[in-house]
């Protein structure tokens, strides 16, 4: 399953928004720097869904807000 996801790093506090079925809106307290915000959307993603991380991989938009993630059941 594919997903969008916008991140917004560098927030005060961590939140997951689910605006619909296949696309999220997530605030991490992680700086986009050397991937440590996408690591930590991974992880978020991995536990709204209830997998391991490591079925949780970015398909597309490495160094932008606005990302394309494949959930693996």
């Amino acid at each position: 399953m594919l997903i969008k996801v916008k991140v917004r790093p560098s927030s005060k506090k961590e939140q997951i928004i689910q605006n619909s079925s296949d696309s999220f809106e997530i605030s991490v307290r992680e700086a986009p720097i050397d991937g440590q915000a996408t690591q930590r959307v991974r992880k978020i993603l991995a536990d709204f869904f209830g997998i391991v991380t490591n079925k949780v991989r970015l398909k597309k938009g490495g160094k932008k807000r606005n990302k394309i993630f494949e959930i693996n059941n």
